[in-house]
């Protein structure tokens, strides 16, 4: 049995399109190779192929990799929570009722954060709507909502779009007994949504502001997200946090008594707010200053091991059944890379979002830590040394099934910057070339894929036909490529996703996979 080094590059799709693809500008030497020598083809990393509602809904790393890694298309993000209120069950939930009878009990607030978006990654604005109107019918009287600005998902200046939307919302559902308005908000990258514990300062400034109410204030969320955009020249992610204030006092500051919901439904940029929130009097990530006492619930349990958060109102996907679960029943060992930004998707969500390990003794996880900075000023982000763990893990010769993911595509990519973008797209092929070498010289086999794509859809014309920079993934299907020195390993046609890949390096190496797996892609 050969060693299968499995590459994920985030963010790398495949289109002849040109318009904002640069894979397509940048200067790729290795992928071209691969592309004209060995068996490949394009593979769907979106919709429903990784378990979303519709194949208008991109695909993002989380159900990419826990697709890649489980074999299996499990319903996911938007579409569990669809499901779960299209049938009423998350009214039905204890934790609905435990919180509207908590707040209810001392007629107190019910605050609601998430990001306000329709981009069906982290959240949908359609479940915090309907959520609005169902606590009005069970008899709370006040709700606050604390907004998460995208621009990163969605167009990268949409966020009046859906203030807006909201705002309708709220004046239909406003009256004598029902007062509901927006108390906070920022944009995603700035405060709240940090992932990966890399940035502590962005959760702080997002508690600040969402439970104390401290921060710059304004009128109302237009008159912020107006006057920011026009101080700062950033776009929507990026913009500063802010407060709304009627007489000198913030309208949303949390009390006790008060119950919380996070209405993301994507657990990376969830857990660390929800750690402050569940957090006892031993959290020291930062000073939460005065911590009221309220009942915190979120829309999913974003890790099942460490019970984050306590309450939830959505059952996450039991997945079993992963690869590596296949690999430690045939007693293979598996080692896995990357750093920070990524490392959680080459290991919890690969493993079917499980923090802990299958096995302590076969599985080993090595995490490069990624620079607290925008990306685009260091494309090449930590490549050179994931490329030196996996050439280390291949040489070796301890393990028959590694794998690593290279963030450059994906994580520049959300910039907007397309030149820094063609340089990490550059940064990973000039990487892949390394591993490349390496595999022949240890004769190893070699699999190229993506988790969903991203740089190669940066520019779109918007509805009144001009160009404008595009941030958030793109629906492009991503290249799935085998190479091996020895062997050609010719694939069937057909139409498949990411759930094929496990099969596929199951056969690669040998190994009868699950029953409830996907067909593998080989002839």
């Amino acid at each position: 049995m050969k060693t299968v080094v499995l590459v994920v590059m985030d963010g790398v799709g495949e289109t002849k399109e040109e318009l904002g693809n640069m894979v397509l500008r940048a200067n790729t030497p290795t992928l071209d190779e691969l592309k004209a020598t060995c068996p490949w083809q394009c593979i769907q990393a979106h919709g429903v192929a990784v378990g979303l509602p519709s194949d208008d809904d991109m695909g993002n790393s989380e159900v990419g990799h826990n697709a890649l890694g489980c074999g299996q298309i499990y319903s996911q993000g938007a579409k569990l929570v669809n499901e779960s209120i299209e049938s009423g069950a998350v009214y039905r939930s204890d934790t609905w009722k435990e919180i509207i009878d908590y707040v209810k009990h001392g007629d107190k607030a019910l605050h609601f954060i998430g990001l306000l978006s329709d981009g069906n990654v982290h959240s949908n604005i359609s479940h915090l709507l309907a959520m609005l109107a169902e606590a009005k019918r069970e008899g709370i009287h006040k709700v606050r909502i604390h907004t998460l600005l995208d621009g990163r998902d969605v167009p990268a200046t949409s966020a009046l779009e859906y203030v807006d939307k909201l705002e309708e919302t709220l004046n239909k559902l406003n009256d004598d007994s029902f007062d509901g308005c927006i108390a906070s908000g920022g944009g995603r990258m700035c405060i709240t949504m940090d992932r990966y514990q890399a940035n502590w300062a962005m959760v702080k400034a997002g508690w600040d502001v969402h439970v104390h109410g401290e921060g710059r204030r304004f009128r109302s969320a237009s008159e912020a997200i107006n006057t920011l955009r026009n101080e700062t020249g950033a776009i929507d992610q990026d913009l500063p946090a802010f407060v709304i204030a009627k007489d000198g006092k913030p309208i949303g500051d949390m009390e006790d008594g008060d119950g919380v919901i996070l209405f993301n439904f994507r657990g990376d940029r969830a857990l660390e707010i929800s750690m402050a929130f569940d957090g006892d009097c031993s959290f020291d990530k930062f000073d939460r200053g005065t911590v009221p006492k309220v009942y915190y619930a979120g829309m999913l349990e974003y890790d099942g091991d460490l019970k984050i958060p306590h309450h939830y109102l959505v059952n996450p996907p039991q997945i079993r059944n992963t690869l590596t679960e296949l690999l430690v029943q045939d007693g293979i060992k598996e080692y896995a890379v990357s750093e920070t930004q990524k490392y959680g998707h080459v290991t919890y969500f690969w493993n079917g979002n499980r923090s802990g390990k299958v096995s302590e003794e076969l599985e080993d996880y090595c995490e490069i830590p990624s620079d607290v900075r925008s990306f685009d000023e260091c494309p090449w982000m930590k490549a050179t040394e994931i490329t030196d763990k996996v050439i280390e893990a291949i040489r070796s010769g301890k393990y028959g099934f590694i794998r690593c993911n290279f963030p450059n595509g994906d994580m520049v990519g959300h910039t907007g910057n397309l030149d820094a973008t063609e340089i990490a797209v550059e940064s990973v092929d000039l990487q892949l070339a390394r591993i490349k070498k390496v595999c022949d010289e240890e004769n190893c086999i070699l699999v190229v894929t993506a988790d969903h794509g991203n740089s190669d859809k940066m520019l779109e014309k918007n509805k009144k036909g001009n160009v404008e920079v595009r941030t958030a993934h793109s629906l492009n299907p991503v290249p799935f490529i085998i190479y091996d020195r020895e062997v050609r390993h010719e694939m069937k046609e057909g139409h498949y996703g990411l759930a094929n890949v496990a099969p596929t390096v199951a056969e690669l190496m040998g190994l009868v996979s699950f029953d409830t797996w996907e067909e593998s892609m080989l002839k």
